[in-house]
């Protein structure tokens, strides 16, 4: 199979059609070819008119470890084009910016997730390259979550950097395939276009992300195929005083760390209240020391999902409510603990990080609501689930 950058490289006609044009890249370490040749390498060598490159978060290198943690503007040292940063003085691209390429290849590697910014840095580009009059070409990527959807839907008026658009937490959809939706919902007038991938099948072996292809890390948290799959649900840690795992050699691999939870008996509670929640994968009690980060220093109780191997269940497996069973069984439990995480939260200052994070306050209330039920829950993202499933049905590519 081949993915948008090496259907690109391999084809006369869509190199011909960036002949006499300035080309800029949107890339991070795992915008690679199938010979792990980065993208922004394989173009120049290709002949292709490179002018100007971007970083989204954690930045082109990827060198960046947490959120709110900024990249500056460079100039490249080896091909001496400017490298902007789309996480650092600015989050949408200036006019400055975008006056440096007539054509803007995205070539971002996505997790899935509406919370991760790289969803939300292709709506912005699509927003300014549609003011100035900009070409938009995305150089379609596995989603590696696959086609399930789950999560309720971002609610109207709760829109951040990790919230685009009225979508749910887990959306189903590749990038190249979510441009499109955003130029229908946002009425964009924007010349855009999918270099799609060949031989991708969503259903296919690897549910999402095909086995002959290495995983290079996104993000510097996100190492692995199994960190892709419960990333929907362990996102939700960020906006807790529980960790997510930051520190460690498998960060957001985990349900929850603390040194003050009893992770057995948190999932004896999980399994009590929902046990058809638990579904599709394995957990399992481990112990953890986080070198920073929460709880640095002090070693922590845990559940570890194992999303993989003949405990892996694709369709059965649901991390959103998952996580949301894990913090409803906290609660339960410690009804004084104090889980919500009160701080700035993606340039977010006046919203707890956990509204943020879903998109509205709606789980948050279900879970410190003693008398809501996992059915409460269950029907209000159903719901969601299915409308979404119905829009965006005619812009899928595979």
């Amino acid at each position: 199979m081949k993915f948008g950058i090496d259907r690109l490289l391999a084809d006369p006609e869509l190199l011909g059609a960036l002949k006499g044009k300035r080309v800029a890249l949107v890339a991070h370490p795992a915008s690679v070819t199938e010979s792990l040749t980065h993208s922004l390498d394989a173009l120049v060598a290709a002949g292709v008119n490179v002018t100007s490159a971007f970083g989204p978060q954690h930045g082109l290198k990827g060198d960046k470890q947490d959120n709110m943690v900024e990249t500056q503007d460079e100039l490249d040292p080896r091909y001496n084009i400017p490298i902007f940063s789309l996480y650092g003085r600015v989050r949408r691209p200036t006019g400055q910016m975008m006056s440096s390429a007539d054509v803007f290849l995205f070539d971002l590697q996505d997790l899935g997730c509406r919370i991760y910014t790289f969803v939300t840095t292709l709506l912005y580009l699509l927003e300014e390259a549609a003011k100035h009059g900009k070409e938009v070409w995305v150089l379609d990527r596995p989603n590696p979550a696959g086609r399930p959807v789950e999560g309720t839907m971002l609610v109207p008026g709760q829109e951040s950097f990790v919230g685009a658009a009225p979508m749910p937490m887990r959306h189903g959809l590749t990038l190249g395939e979510m441009g499109h939706w955003f130029i229908a919902h946002f009425g964009l007038d924007v010349a855009y276009r999918v270099v799609a991938m060949d031989g991708w099948k969503p259903d296919g072996e690897g549910h999402g992300w095909p086995t002959s292809r290495i995983w290079i890390n996104p993000s510097p948290n996100a190492a692995s195929i199994n960190m892709a799959r419960c990333y929907a649900g362990t996102v939700m840690i960020e906006g807790a005083t529980v960790s997510e795992g930051r520190g460690t050699t498998r960060p957001l691999e985990v349900l929850f760390g603390a040194p003050d939870i009893d992770a057995d008996a948190v999932l004896a509670e999980m399994r009590r209240l929902a046990p058809e929640w638990l579904a599709g994968t394995r957990l399992r009690e481990c112990w953890f020391e986080p070198t920073f980060h929460k709880h640095s220093g002090k070693l922590c109780n845990a559940l570890m999902i194992h999303a993989e191997g003949s405990h892996y269940d694709h369709h059965a497996f649901k991390p959103w409510r998952l996580q949301a069973l894990a913090f409803k069984a906290i609660r339960r439990l410690y009804p004084t603990y104090d889980l919500w995480r009160d701080f700035p939260y993606e340039y977010e200052l006046d919203r707890l990080a956990i509204d943020v994070i879903n998109g509205g306050p709606g789980l948050r209330e279900w879970v410190d609501d003693s008398e809501a039920s996992p059915h409460d829950l269950d029907t209000a993202a159903a719901h969601d689930e299915a409308a979404w499933i119905a829009d965006v049905r005619q812009y899928l590519l595979y």
